[in-house]
């Protein structure tokens, strides 16, 4: 995720060179047609153009508030996780006692009781992060995702979960097609277990099945954003609509510059210079052209970048780096080694944070 206060002018250029590339023929092309050869007829009236610009500013808009509220949403969900985690491993270090035991257990064995259900919370998060980031037909952010270093991409779920499960338990959950859930089903086991040993009472049981719960609800939302895409028929008619509204500019533009150049070269106070560009004031066509061409296109393709929160783009959520504060948040509250706790990523503006 991008931290800095604004980006750069020259990284939004780079962004859009493509388009400022075809932004210039589009608006060269018909001027050179209007002024060079001639043909003084090939222009439109402005004001069906203004008032598609108009429109198109609303459609626009509406689809980059849509795109916003899936990314808003996403980081609020996020939140939840972070706060359910640190609840879950609050919960572990109070309930889990000798109070209702079969066998009393020392304070080292009940370490490694909660180490497991923090580490198998881990693995979960793991397995989810993983699922998010898997790459969907409809994500599109295929440029930037080049220079953008995403760890799901570079290292495997089977490799990240070495040291958050055991052997059996990992085979499990890398057997499933929902291994996110094979890690919930995995706590909800144990805690049945932890019952049946009376670790844990039927009161502290059923609030750790209702955490269970929490946890399957927080993820439905954030598989639900992401296997369910900003619908496809808004996107295409915006972008369809961008493009002739783009097309047309020029068209539009050309006659009102080229009175305006009439006006001033009959001055008769004007200078032969300044009569010679007002005679081809037209040209202005061109920069204003592409200038606004590029504001709307700058305008959809930030619509564009905002609708997948999780594909791994500068402008997702940072679920790599809130998944490991977490991870050091709740191994820090049972009271872990510190020597076994992981750093938290290092926030950088090239990498996901």
């Amino acid at each position: 995720m991008y931290i800095k206060p604004v980006y750069p002018l020259k990284i939004v250029l780079l962004w859009t060179r493509k388009y400022i590339y075809f932004f210039f023929l589009l608006s060269v092309v018909p001027v050179l047609l209007f002024d060079v050869v001639g043909l003084k007829w090939l222009y439109l009236p402005w004001l069906p153009i203004g008032l598609v610009g108009t429109s198109l500013a609303f459609i626009t808009g509406f689809k980059n508030n849509a795109s916003y509220e899936r990314l808003w949403e996403a980081r609020k969900i996020y939140g939840g996780i972070v706060n359910a985690s640190r609840l879950l491993a609050t919960m572990s270090n109070d309930f889990i006692t000798n109070e209702f035991a079969r066998t009393v257990r020392t304070d080292n064995e009940f370490l490694k009781i909660k180490k497991v259900i923090i580490m198998r919370h881990v693995a979960w998060m793991t397995s989810l992060r993983h699922a998010l980031r898997v790459k969907k037909p409809w994500e599109i952010n295929k440029e930037q995702m080049k220079t953008v270093d995403v760890a799901e991409h570079k290292i495997s779920l089977e490799e990240e979960l070495d040291g958050y499960l055991d052997k059996d338990e990992k085979e499990f959950v890398l057997s499933m097609t929902n291994k996110q859930a094979a890690c919930l089903n995995l706590q909800s086991r144990h805690f049945k277990e932890l019952k049946s040993e009376g670790l844990i009472d039927v009161f502290r049981h059923m609030e750790f099945k209702n955490m269970i719960g929490e946890l399957f609800s927080l993820q439905g939302k954030v598989e639900r954003i992401k296997n369910f895409p900003y619908p496809r028929q808004f996107a295409t008619l915006n972008l369809f609509f961008i493009w002739i509204f783009i097309i047309l500019l020029p068209f539009g533009m050309m006659h009102e510059f080229h009175e305006i150049g009439l006006v001033m070269a009959k001055d008769e106070n004007t200078s032969f210079l300044n009569r010679l560009v007002a005679e081809h004031f037209v040209w202005m066509t061109v920069p204003i052209s592409i200038i606004i061409s590029w504001v709307f296109m700058l305008m959809e393709r930030v619509g564009d970048v905002s609708e997948n929160p999780f594909e791994g783009s500068r402008n997702d959520v940072p679920i790599t780096t809130i998944s490991r504060a977490i991870e050091i948040d709740i191994r820090e509250i049972i009271g872990d080694d510190k020597k076994d706790i992981p750093k938290p990523f290092q926030n950088t503006a090239d990498t996901e944070m």
